[in-house]
């Protein structure tokens, strides 16, 4: 007599795991026979990005160098930098600098973030403003400490790879310092004003999602939106921590590319978006780049 075979042990096929879903945007770049590549990171994530897509993994362990804008392993100097330009002198306070209703928003603000004045009292309102919004993201799940370095720094160690700086903690906080006292102000009320409408939440989180899907049309558009308009914020965005920074990150990359053998090149996300982003200012001078995704 024959035995019946369970259906689901007789239909039984290997396991099928799900895919790593690709996430950022990932280049390609040759020149004079050398190869390196260009990842989109974000600085805050959750720890389910990761492990990256294998595309990404495959090229850093190709790769000779990791490059990032900072290494974040470097703690004294983000905090001597922080001391300098987000920090008045002993005995100033942000209270003798903002007028009455800057203020009053500000200490709603904190209220309602759990932070006291005191604590951050002696904060320039630059800073004061990028605490409020780190600390929104947080409160949804977005951590620094997963941020898309970290996990490269991780493997790169462990490869035993040169890392490389693009920049200096001193040169990319000196840039929030440019801000004078007035534009400080309005960038601290535009964000508090974020904050209270839902918008801040609402951009972070959508640049965000639009990395973890390598969503490259949303990633434009986002990319517009926080470079829009003639708020002190969009307009530091656009001409300083862009404009500026991708013609001299661009030019330390080329000679990071002509040193290294292949480098594979880690940067925030918006870097490398449109017509002024680092791919298109790499091919203006005569570098082959591919978008891989």
């Amino acid at each position: 007599m024959e035995m019946s075979v369970p259906n689901a042990v007789a239909a039984a096929e290997p396991i099928k795991l799900d895919a790593v879903p690709r996430r950022g945007a990932l280049y390609r770049i040759h020149h004079d026979g050398k190869t390196s590549y260009l990842f989109g990171t974000i600085h805050v994530g959750k720890q389910g990005f990761f492990p990256l897509e294998p595309e990404v993994t495959r090229a850093l362990a190709d790769s000779t160098s990791l490059v990032l804008e900072l290494d974040t392993r470097a703690h004294r100097p983000f905090e001597q930098a922080l001391a300098k330009y987000g920090a008045y002198p002993a005995g100033d306070t942000i209270t003798r600098h903002l007028s009455p209703r800057a203020l009053a928003q500000l200490n709603k603000a904190l209220a309602k973030a759990g932070i006291s004045l005191q604590s951050v009292a002696g904060y320039r309102p630059w800073l004061v403003a990028n605490i409020l919004v780190g600390s929104e993201i947080e409160k949804h799940g977005y951590h620094r400490s997963n941020g898309v370095e970290g996990f490269l720094l991780s493997a790169a160690i462990a490869q035993k790879k040169q890392v490389h700086e693009l920049e200096s903690a001193d040169y990319q906080l000196s840039l929030f310092a440019s801000l004078d006292d007035a534009q400080q102000e309005r960038y601290l009320v535009e964000n508090l004003e974020e904050l209270e409408n839902g918008k801040a939440l609402q951009k972070s989180a959508g640049l965000i999602d639009a990395w973890s899907n390598a969503d490259a049309a949303r990633i434009a558009t986002m990319a517009r939106e926080l470079t829009a308009g003639d708020s002190v914020s969009a307009v530091f965005m656009d001409r300083t921590l862009l404009g500026k920074r991708n013609p001299e990150m661009t030019n330390h990359i080329e000679r990071i590319m002509q040193t290294d053998q292949v480098a594979f090149v880690g940067i925030g996300l918006l870097h490398l978006v449109g017509e002024n982003g680092i791919p298109e200012l790499l091919r203006q001078r005569g570098y082959s780049v591919e978008k891989v995704y």
